[in-house]
């Protein structure tokens, strides 16, 4: 491939179908952006749908720090069944008539969900026991425990609640809402435990990512819209939108990219990964700040 025709260093924010897992849309992405360097900033359920950020070429390497951004979801809940999954890629485990469940016990339950909270993960989740994925000793059958770990909700939102009747004649409520949550935060279980606290179970049926950070819904892309036109937000826009930005002179720029650690302003001090720009508006590296100085997280100048 020549230098023209290279595959430009940026994300490509995708939609993502059902039924996809996010190594299926990488893989899909390789195809068609035609390199291998390419990567997810954290992972999408199959059975959810909407906002997955990919990094092609240089811009994998923002990957891992985009991940730890602030995530917005729109889904329904099931109250009244339990699945094996916690959503409805699994089998159901058990059922328990919901009808009799007010709005008011809805709303204290999610109240409990709100905030900073601990959380126990989905047993069938991508999640590391001792060097073994979660949903790999779940399907061997291995009896488990996942420990909580803290994570914030920061808004958990019902828009409706709808009567319904499940396959197995089951009365139970549909609950539409909306989460805004810290990354590591499963809305899955944020739909066990509810069900759960409530009394009759509950699993997610519908799940659709709108927002990764400051990436949102009315940017992405189908993958069909992708084969027919590569749509690549440049490194640099895409750096400015999500870390804070610090433009330094000619001077600083060179010192920074020979592995000099910058004084760094005040402002910036604590506040986590800083994009640093030259003069001509080229993004250099990304930065933080320890013990007043800046240290590279990762260079891209």
């Amino acid at each position: 491939m020549t230098q023209k025709n290279r595959t430009p260093d940026g994300l490509v924010i995708v939609d993502k179908p059902s039924g996809f897992t996010s190594h299926d849309v990488v893989a899909k992405m390789r195809g068609i952006a035609r390199t291998r360097r390419v990567g997810h900033a954290g992972t999408l359920d199959p059975m959810a749908t909407g906002v997955l950020v990919l990094g092609v070429e240089k811009a994998t390497k923002l990957l891992g720090h985009l991940a730890l951004t602030e995530k917005e979801y729109l889904g329904t809940i099931r109250l009244g069944q339990t699945t094996l999954t916690d959503d409805a890629e699994g089998e159901i485990t058990g059922s328990v008539d919901a009808s009799k469940v007010t709005r008011e016990a809805v709303d204290a339950g999610i109240a409990k969900l709100t905030g900073d909270i601990m959380q126990v993960p989905s047993k069938v989740s991508a999640i590391k026991i001792d060097g073994v994925r979660s949903y790999k000793r779940a399907r061997d059958g291995e009896d488990f425990e996942i420990p909580a770990r803290p994570v914030t909700v920061s808004s958990f939102a019902v828009y409706d609640v709808r009567d319904a009747v499940a396959e197995d004649g089951t009365p139970v409520l549909d609950l539409v809402v909306s989460v805004v949550c810290s990354s590591g935060t499963y809305i899955r279980a944020l739909a066990r435990d509810l069900g759960a606290d409530l009394g009759v179970g509950g699993h997610l049926t519908a799940l659709r990512r709108t927002r990764v950070g400051p990436y949102k819904l009315d940017t992405a892309k189908t993958l069909d819209q992708l084969q027919q036109e590569l749509t690549v937000m440049p490194i640099a826009e895409a750096a400015t939108a999500a870390f804070p930005r610090w433009d330094v002179d000619a001077k600083r720029a060179r010192l920074l990219i020979n592995g000099v650690r910058l004084e760094m302003p005040e402002v910036y001090a604590g506040g986590g990964p800083v994009a640093v720009f030259d003069p001509e508006g080229h993004f250099l590296a990304l930065v933080e700040e320890q013990k007043g100085k800046a240290k590279s997280l990762a260079v891209f100048g």
